[in-house]
């Protein structure tokens, strides 16, 4: 049984929740966080891939989320520039949907609102003249262009997670809350994991535990829900890709909604959303063919060759935990985050999260601190300008740090080298080490994983199935067949085995 109180314990480890860990061991506060799966298992690695203002929550008139987000977007490609790296997005316009002057005034706020300085503003586009246009429909013959970023997102939780043990955070996934009650102005957090039971003991506790908050206040904590919460159903699907620029589309749909279709792993496209009302658990949440069918029809109202549901080679769904606003439909429920702090007289305060957004999670880790600051001694914000894990080279620097490593390792090739450095950054010589030979990173795994990466992420990022290797700290489970899974399940499994002997 824990004898010493941590500062704080935090419930969910996808990004919310990796991020407050990272934010409060960096002012010198004790944290433990429980996940009861791997970091980023489930909504924090299911998102469309965007640090984004949000250009379609001005019509809501979301200006303050959109302002902050906006705000963070280049925060944000400063100290994770490995991965998160500018996009371009094309706007076609669309007679008989929203007039020009509303996508022209729409662009100027997004280009004014966050201080934008790095990114290049919006501009009109002739699309008859332009490469832009030549995927699309030739009835498309005007569009916008304009700028946001792209992220890695589940490596994005995993980055944050490495920062926050590296300061001196109790990381533990695969580890589960099983109940959690006040006693003697203390929180007593019983939990179950690889190691068995434990009681963790904590000053303050967080429920980030995404679209799981509800369930953990119910059933873990026997509190009552202090606020209404809407889950919302977000599928993508994975193509062939469609087109042969860097640039990605954001298409209007007559509902209302709009899609996505982004350049995706080199030779795919991304398409994506759907926003749909979501009971039952969670995790069993996948893209049915009723939202399959929807998000290829939508992308074939613009491109000039149709996209068929069976092109697709890969779909995915995660659960958006929203606060419920009362909005009529999904897509106008706000996607700004509510903190909600109960912390009665002489008790230990719990704070809970409702909502976000993958681009504001910083700022929601500050201001999550800012509001246990009066139970806490919390320290200064510092998350701002201090890089992740691998990101501390200057935003526009990554060819330069291809270049670099394809030099010292001459014989990896200049696409390896480039998915190692948009992988890891600077720590991509942790991977390589001392080796001269393709030989000696070990066994290929298919689509140049090699046992020495499979070995690092193992020892550094808490992997420890083929898919947290091939679908979250990678998406090379794209290119891998079933018999390398295979033998790197094999392989991970010897790994495993072997380090709990030694421990």
């Amino acid at each position: 049984m824990a004898s010493t109180a941590y500062d704080i314990a935090v419930i969910g480890g996808g990004i919310n929740g990796c991020g407050i860990a990272r934010d409060a061991a960096g002012r010198g506060l004790s944290v433990y966080l429980c996940e009861q799966s791997d970091f980023a298992s489930a909504t924090s690695s299911a998102s469309t891939k965007l640090i984004h203002g949000g250009l379609r929550y001005l019509e809501y008139y979301e200006f303050r989320l959109v302002r902050e987000a906006l705000i963070e977007r280049e925060r944000l490609l400063k100290i994770a520039p490995h991965i998160i790296w500018p996009l371009r997005f094309v706007l076609p316009h669309h007679e008989g949907l929203r007039p020009r002057w509303m996508l022209r005034l729409g662009l100027f706020l997004y280009d004014h609102l966050g201080g934008r300085k790095i990114l290049p503003p919006s501009r009109s586009l002739e699309l008859r003249a332009s490469p832009y246009g030549a995927p699309l429909k030739s009835t498309y013959t005007s569009a916008f262009e304009y700028s946001d970023c792209w992220v890695e997102d589940a490596r994005l939780v995993v980055l944050n997670a490495m920062d926050a043990a590296a300061r001196g955070a109790d990381l533990n996934p695969r580890t589960k809350c099983i109940s959690a009650r006040r006693d003697g102005g203390l929180w007593r957090v019983e939990v179950e994991g690889p190691r068995g039971h434990a009681t963790i003991l904590a000053k303050c506790l967080v429920n980030a535990a995404g679209p799981w908050v509800g369930d953990v206040l119910h059933d873990q904590l026997h509190i009552p829900v202090p606020a209404p919460i809407r889950l919302v159903k977000g599928s993508h699907v994975v193509v062939p890709k469609l087109f042969d620029h860097d640039h990605a589309y954001i298409f209007q749909n007559a509902d209302n909604r709009i899609i996505f279709a982004i350049p995706y792993e080199r030779d795919f496209t991304l398409i994506g959303t759907t926003d749909q009302d979501y009971k039952g658990d969670p995790a069993a949440v996948a893209a049915t063919g009723a939202e399959i069918e929807y998000l290829c029809a939508s992308a074939s109202e613009y491109f000039a060759k149709p996209v068929k549901p069976g092109d697709a080679v890969w779909t995915y769904s995660g659960v958006r935990p929203l606060y419920d606003d009362g909005a009529s439909d999904a897509q106008e429920a706000t996607r700004d985050y509510v903190l909600n702090l109960d912390a009665p007289e002489q008790q230990a305060p719990l704070l809970t999260i409702f909502g976000g957004k993958i681009t504001t999670y910083r700022r929601l880790a500050e201001e999550v601190l800012e509001r246990l600051s009066r139970h806490l001694p919390a320290g200064k914000p510092w998350t701002s300008t201090a890089a992740l894990p691998g990101g501390d080279f200057h935003h526009d620097g990554v060819d330069s740090l291809i270049a670099v490593l394809s030099a010292t390792y001459p014989f990896i090739g200049q696409d390896y080298a480039r998915r190692l450095v948009r992988a890891y950054g600077t720590r991509a010589e942790l991977i390589l080490g001392g080796a001269r030979r393709m030989e000696d990173l070990g066994r290929v795994f298919g689509a140049d994983l090699t046992e020495a990466e499979v070995q690092y992420l193992m020892q550094n990022e808490w992997a420890q199935t083929p898919d947290d290797v091939l679908w979250r700290r990678s998406k090379l489970g794209l290119r891998i067949s079933t018999e390398d899974r295979a033998a790197l399940d094999m392989f991970m499994r010897t790994g495993r085995r072997a380090a709990h002997s030694a421990a």
